[in-house]
């Protein structure tokens, strides 16, 4: 397990409880101390890595706050923040739109046109066993 350096690109997952979406937070390394590496968002993390059980393999607390972990950035980790982020807009989007009887019906026969597919589906896999 290797110390972080300057240059080394980290984040952190966020959640407001168990039914809220992961937030993630990316930062990098800029300046390093005896103990602690500080990234560029101004939070301190002990540069002792740690064994993570949660998502990465390696882990790094943040200073006085043991129960906060920041990891490497790997491809994954920002395959899962975009996939993440679309969640949230899609969910914000709802939320803040007001729908008329048009836009409902709009919606409606969208997802009927989805569902019909694994409808007709069904039946031809029906009508093969027979």
């Amino acid at each position: 397990m290797k110390q972080l350096e300057i240059g080394d690109k980290v984040y952190n997952i966020h959640r407001d409880g168990f039914k809220d979406f992961q937030r993630y937070t990316f930062s990098e390394v800029v300046r390093l101390t005896k103990t602690l590496a500080v990234l560029e968002n101004g939070v301190r993390l002990t540069n002792q890595p740690k064994t993570s059980w949660i998502s990465e393999d390696i882990c790094y607390s943040v200073y006085r706050d043991y129960w906060t972990y920041w990891h490497l950035t790997s491809e994954k980790a920002i395959q899962n923040a975009i996939a993440e982020n679309e969640k949230i807009a899609a969910y914000d989007w709802f939320e803040s739109k007001e729908f008329n009887l048009k836009e409902k019906q709009f919606i409606y026969r969208k997802f009927q046109e989805l569902e019909k597919p694994e409808q007709i589906e069904v039946c031809h896999a029906e009508e093969k066993k027979a």
